[in-house]
């Protein structure tokens, strides 16, 4: 069982930066993909970014060249560096875990959220 554990959400104005932090514990770091999904109150949770176990990086169209996905193997972290940020970007960030067994079988493993606010 993988734990998540998020930081770094906050009020921020619009235009300004947020970093994300999540720390993964009781597992192998190296061997997860993770990601960062946000939901917004009645909207369905949607993928902002993710990197894979051999660090290859996707993002959301609505992000690109203002977000950036890093991880750290040795700290176990992942990041979510968030840059001219917009009204839009407001809703709560999850970090997210998947550890592939097959191309099609994972286990998939969530932490409790961080809200991000960004004020216009």
């Amino acid at each position: 069982q993988v734990q998540l554990v998020e930081s770094g959400g906050g009020l921020v104005q619009a235009g300004g930066s947020l970093r994300l932090s999540c720390a993964a514990s009781r597992y192998t770091f190296s061997d997860l993909n993770m990601a960062w999904y946000r939901q917004a109150p009645g909207k369905e949770r949607e993928l902002v970014a993710g990197i894979s176990s051999n660090g290859r990086t996707g993002y959301t169209d609505s992000v690109k060249d203002r977000f950036l996905i890093s991880r750290d193997n040795i700290k176990k972290t992942v990041y979510l560096q968030m840059d001219s940020l917009k009204a839009e970007d407001t809703p709560i960030y999850y970090c997210n875990a998947k550890r592939y067994y097959t191309t099609t079988k994972y286990s998939n493993f969530w932490g409790q959220g961080t809200q991000v606010t960004v004020s216009s």
